[in-house]
């Protein structure tokens, strides 16, 4: 068997307990409600390969609860087995998401508490709040842009005009980057996460990315602002500052998260809505609140589909399965988040009346919760009501099938969601 991307034999990259062959994830993800179902009817705790990488695979909400805050499970990729011992270098296509540089996404315990705390002191509930203002101006100029593009009736692409453009310029305002800049910067990240690029690029992208995070942090050391990289720069919890490593480790890291998964949330509320109308109705009556369909989209079509990836210091057992010492373990949040033991026996379903709480966990449990579940909240609470009220009547422009992902593994990212709008709305 080969790895679809590199080509490589994946016998030679495997690893983990004896037992049902791995399910193969899809690295063009043209199937993904499918492999969805293939992980959940494979039990709790299940084994994946992931591009020659064989893992153990979360798919059910008890069991992701209990490993996310379990101490024996660690970021530090020295304790991943197939790292140490070679069978894993850097020319893995994934190795960018988990050999990330020093953040307080990949480091444990005291020194992620440490890292954490101060960027809590920079990403503060009035900071976020704080945004208010540039996210209405910002959705209002999008708009404008939509109503220009389909006012002959051609259909519009959403993803390119409203759901993309608005948190990247929301992240890149919070972070003080320069508005020149936010072309590359998505281009980047495209690269980064497309399992279309090839490897040697991938490695030059990330590399790109350091030296742009480097300018922009020996920038604002030089002349501090009203921004997060400032605020980052000049935190100083304990007294002891972040070094410019960890600080552009954090903000790689934050700028990926904070516009990919709002991209996201956007595009699916708006499909999800489209494709049921009977909610979407009572939405637009007042009926039902735009944060039941935030949180029910957000379990739904949960934006992060695989969450790379936790290392086992010992062996663990959890439902009935031992993972062992020095194994990597995948939450697989597509997968929990239709989990019919937390979410009902009709979790596949999306359903913004339903009567059980959505207590789903698309931003993560335990210590490395999302730190910017709240801005992805407060874009979303903002630009889908915004959407609708000034296009009540938008459809899609083609069939709901013919609506296809991005070739990447770990977000659930549409290549494109294209929109017609009503002539008595334009």
């Amino acid at each position: 068997m080969s790895c679809p991307v590199t080509g490589r034999a994946t016998d030679s990259l495997s690893s983990g307990s004896a037992g049902a062959e791995p399910i193969v994830l899809d690295p063009l993800v043209r199937d993904r409600e499918g492999e969805i179902a293939r992980l959940r009817e494979s039990g709790p705790i299940t084994r994946i390969d992931l591009l020659g990488a064989v893992a153990f695979s979360v798919t059910d909400h008890a069991e992701a609860r209990q490993l996310l805050t379990d101490p024996r499970l660690v970021k530090d990729i020295n304790r991943w087995n197939a790292w140490r011992d070679g069978r894993i270098t850097r020319q893995w296509p994934l190795i960018g998401m988990i050999d990330a540089g020093r953040s307080m996404f990949t480091v444990d315990g005291a020194e992620h508490r440490r890292l954490r705390a101060m960027t809590a002191q920079a990403v503060t509930p009035r900071r976020v709040e704080g945004m208010r203002p540039a996210i209405e101006r910002i959705t209002a100029d999008l708009l404008d842009r939509v109503a220009e593009l389909g006012a002959d009736g051609s259909p519009v692409e959403l993803k390119e005009t409203f759901a993309l453009p608005l948190p990247m310029k929301v992240v890149s305002e919070l972070m003080g980057v320069d508005a020149k800049d936010h072309p590359r910067l998505h281009e980047l990240y495209d690269a980064f996460f497309s399992m279309l690029t090839p490897q040697e690029e991938r490695l030059a992208v990330i590399e790109e990315m350091d030296v742009f995070y480097t300018r922009v942090v020996a920038e604002k050391k030089a002349a501090p602002g009203d921004d997060l990289t400032s605020a980052l720069i000049l935190a100083d919890e304990g007294g002891e500052p972040l070094t410019d490593e960890e600080v552009i480790g954090n903000l790689k890291a934050m700028v990926a998260a904070g516009h990919e998964t709002t991209i996201s949330l956007i595009l699916h509320a708006v499909r999800a809505l489209l494709n049921n109308p009977d909610q979407l109705a009572l939405v637009l009556s007042g009926e039902v609140g735009w944060e039941a369909v935030i949180e029910e989209t957000l379990r739904w079509a949960s934006p992060s589909t695989h969450l790379l990836m936790r290392f086992a210091t010992e062996d663990i057992e959890v439902a009935g399965t031992v993972i062992p010492e020095g194994e990597g373990v995948v939450m697989s949040y597509a997968a929990i988040g239709r989990d019919p033991a937390q979410h009902g026996e009709d979790a596949d379903r999306f359903d913004i009346t339903r009567t059980l709480p959505i207590r789903h966990m698309a931003f993560g449990h335990g210590p490395h919760i999302c730190p910017g579940a709240a801005l992805s909240r407060l874009e979303a609470a903002i630009a889908l009501p915004a959407l609708f009220e000034r296009f009540p009547r938008m459809a899609l422009a083609v069939p709901n099938e013919e609506i296809r992902n991005m070739p990447v593994m770990t977000q659930n990212d549409l290549a494109a969601l294209p929109i017609l709008i009503d002539a008595a709305d334009r």
